[in-house]
C-alpha cells in the first residue's frame, strides 16, 4: 500500500510531537465539551427531582391533615353513636 491510499490516509499518525499534542488537545476539549453537556444534564434532572419531592412533601402534608380531619371527625361520630344509644336505652325504659 502506498501513502496515497484511503486507508493509508485514515491511519496516518500524526508524525510531529506539536500535531500530536494538538489533535490530544482537541480530543480533551470534545471530551469536556461531552462531560459538561452530561453535567447540565444530570443538574437538571436533579432539579427536577427536587421539584417532585417538594411536591410529595406537599402532598403528604395535605394527606396527613384530611388524615387528621377524618380521625376527628370519626371520633365526633363515635361520642354522637354512643349519645344516641344511650338516648335510645333511656327511652327503652320508660316504656
Amino acid at each position: 500500500m502506498t501513502s496515497s491510499t484511503p486507508m493509508a490516509d485514515m491511519l496516518a499518525f500524526p508524525s510531529r510531537p506539536e500535531d500530536r499534542l494538538r489533535r490530544a488537545l482537541r480530543k480533551l476539549e470534545a471530551a469536556l465539551t461531552e462531560q459538561g453537556v452530561a453535567v447540565a444534564g444530570f443538574r437538571a434532572d436533579l432539579s427536577a427531582l427536587s421539584t417532585a419531592v417538594v411536591g410529595l412533601d406537599h402532598s403528604l402534608q395535605d394527606y396527613r391533615g384530611k388524615l387528621s380531619e377524618a380521625a376527628g371527625a370519626a371520633h365526633r361520630a363515635k361520642e354522637e353513636a354512643r349519645r344516641l344509644e344511650a338516648r335510645a336505652e333511656a327511652m327503652m325504659a320508660r316504656r
